[in-house]
């Protein structure tokens, strides 16, 4: 057998040490992304294309057959029928699917890259669950003082709470089961990480946090405290996505925030039915602070 030549060849490292820089190697780095800037605002236009077009479609059959002909003059109407509200609920379900298979696909390379360690699903070295956990109460908090102050009218979401108890508890879960997933993998996941790494930490803070109040503008229109509260939510999301570097810490702070005002939503109507006036009436006040920032 021919001896394998080994002068002038680097000495092949084995053993323990080894394999972890390997592995290190071989982990993904969430903030040098395969996909571009353009990808990840193609996909999030997906995203608000599908949030405007899906509802139309679940509901359109309501309005063709349930109403018998009769004329829809504008969405005030809608708002009004609690099957109609109930309808555009649900109807974020599909939106929510569809938008998370657009993710899939860019993030993975149609199935060619890892998902969840692509986006930097892990904790890091500075934020852990309870760090996540703590920031969420705190902007929460902060939110409803400053809701209270600025003040404003009764938004859209108000309608959908007090529409029905179907539409109420509907909203709640899918607050929390499913907006948390879906809004981080697309802002903090996808556009976070192509800004960054094109216009840098600053720039991809501000342009990522932007975007997220911008959507969130036209259904609280009416309320200039609860798009001030949005604001700061999301830039609050951003900020732990720049300091942690990671995009778990993010999605425990979206899912405990939207988790506590779900449970206000949920229980706050039996709470206050049971209340004296002067307890009720600062139920209803949170209630409205927080069910409007979901």
């Amino acid at each position: 057998m021919t001896p394998v030549p080994t002068e002038g060849y680097p000495a092949l490292e084995t053993g323990p040490v080894a394999a972890t820089e390997l592995r290190v190697a071989a982990e993904p780095d969430p903030d040098d992304p395969p996909w571009s800037v353009t990808t990840a605002l193609l996909v999030w236009a997906g995203s608000i294309l599908l949030l405007v077009f899906i509802p139309s479609l679940v509901i359109l059959p309501y309005i063709l057959y349930g109403h018998s002909g009769a004329r829809i003059e504008n969405t005030g109407q809608l708002l009004n029928d609690p099957v109609a509200v109930l309808l555009s609920v649900l109807s974020t379900i599909p939106v929510h699917i569809l938008t998370l298979g657009l993710v899939w696909a860019v993030v993975t390379g149609l199935g060619k890259r890892p998902f969840w360690r692509t986006l930097g699903w892990s904790w890091s070295s500075n934020v852990g669950p309870w760090t996540s956990i703590g920031c969420a109460v705190v902007v929460l908090l902060v939110g409803g003082v400053l809701t209270w102050i600025v003040g404003g009218e009764s938004t859209e979401i108000d309608q959908i709470v007090s529409s029905s108890t179907a539409a109420r508890i509907s909203l709640a879960l899918l607050a929390t089961l499913t907006a948390p997933l879906v809004e981080e993998t697309v802002y903090r996941g996808l556009l976070y990480s192509a800004f960054r790494k094109v216009t840098g930490i600053h720039w991809a803070v501000i342009i990522v946090s932007s975007l997220f109040a911008l959507v969130h503008v036209y259904q609280y229109r009416h309320n200039l405290g609860v798009i001030a509260a949005i604001s700061i939510f999301s830039l609050s999301l951003t900020f732990m996505r720049a300091y942690s570097g990671r995009l778990l810490p993010c999605y425990v702070m979206h899912l405990v925030f939207n988790g506590l005002q779900s449970l206000v939503i949920v229980f706050g109507p039996y709470i206050q039915r049971g209340s004296g006036e002067q307890k009720a009436a600062v139920i209803q006040t949170l209630t409205h602070l927080t069910q409007n920032l979901v």
